[in-house]
């Protein structure tokens, strides 16, 4: 049996009528920019500039640490954090969260891949990502006090990004590039302490769209070079489900988060319902932070730690295991 390839991504999230285009697709946009959105998904300006949710995170994983880092636009405000996960002692090393001043502190262009920067910088703390073209790589680079990265993702031979156009639950659209594994390069330095990121495995997110008031969702991502998956339940249904193996990038069907919320540190298991995933998540350590700031709140929590179990390429292949696979899940909401 086949595996279906997803179509080419469109240079644009809209077509010359300014209609969506809707779908999944292999590759990268040019640019994720809603400037002259039709109805029936336009909406007032002041609407659309207190919905308008644009975010870029990065993942950088090797057997000893893994980092997240974020900026994060929310249009009347705009916020950062990264951190340092230690795997083999079980606890975050180094953190950093900063919320900053509107339209001043954060800066994300609409390119998600080539032509892609984005940066926050607060006082004498900076977090930078941008794409490299000369050398097709991207960039990620950190200064934080004594908290530090410089890390390269190699994306010449990595697989093709998902790129996902949909509506958002409570709000209009959205839409999403998510990278597939690529090859790190670079270092991690944390109060002297040199961690090298050779050897290990890099992913980031794009995102970009008008979201609800309040926004909810479960998520769960982890890669090597060959293996890799983007599960989400919650605003944007299963548009962003996809699977990456041996170069090819698979669609999936409608995730499944079975789980304690009061006991994260147990095991979840994660599964689509067309049957070509089936893991269980044993978490190493979390990182949370709340937040209530009156009109706006947020809960996040994102476990890290190892992926058991299996996938398949389409319903008929054989499973393929899937074997301490490090990467996160994540329980999120946010009322913004």
């Amino acid at each position: 049996m086949m595996i279906t390839s997803l179509p080419e991504a469109p240079a644009s999230v809209l077509d010359e009528k300014a209609a969506v285009r809707f779908g999944q697709y292999a590759g990268a946009p040019e640019r994720i920019d809603w400037a002259g959105l039709a109805q029936p998904f336009r909406r007032h300006p002041v609407w659309q500039a207190l919905h308008h949710k644009h975010w870029n995170y990065a993942a950088l994983a090797t057997d000893e640490i893994f980092c997240g880092i974020a900026i994060v636009d929310v249009g009347w405000t705009n916020t950062a954090f990264a951190y340092v996960f230690d795997r083999r002692a079980r606890k975050i090393i180094a953190s950093y969260s900063q919320d900053g001043l509107p339209g001043l502190t954060a800066r994300l262009r609409p390119q998600p891949a080539a032509g892609a920067a984005s940066s926050f910088q607060f006082l004498r703390n900076r977090i930078r990502f941008q794409h490299v073209a000369e050398s097709n790589h991207y960039q990620l680079s950190l200064a934080c006090g004594d908290f530090r990265i410089d890390a390269h993702m190699l994306a010449e031979d990595a697989a093709r990004p998902l790129f996902a156009v949909g509506t958002a639950e409570g709000g209009t659209v959205h839409a999403t590039l998510k990278s597939a594994g690529m090859r790190l390069q670079g270092s991690v330095s944390v109060a002297g302490r040199q961690f090298d990121l050779a050897g290990g495995v890099g992913s980031y997110d794009h995102s970009n769209g008008f979201l609800g008031r309040e926004t909810a969702w479960r998520w769960a991502s982890a890669h090597s070079l060959g293996l890799g998956f983007n599960l989400q339940a919650g605003y944007f249904g299963q548009n962003e489900n996809a699977l990456w193996l041996d170069g090819d990038l698979i669609r999936l069907g409608a995730a499944h988060f079975d789980y304690q919320p009061q006991r994260l540190m147990d095991s979840w298991h994660i599964y689509t319902d067309d049957g070509l995933l089936n893991l269980h998540f044993q978490p190493e350590g979390l990182r949370q932070e709340n937040k209530n700031l009156l009109i706006a709140a947020s809960r996040y929590v994102q476990p890290i730690g190892c992926f058991n179990g299996w996938v398949k390429a389409h319903a008929s292949a054989p499973a393929r295991p899937v074997t301490q696979l490090v990467g996160v899940t994540e329980d999120h909401f946010s009322r913004w």
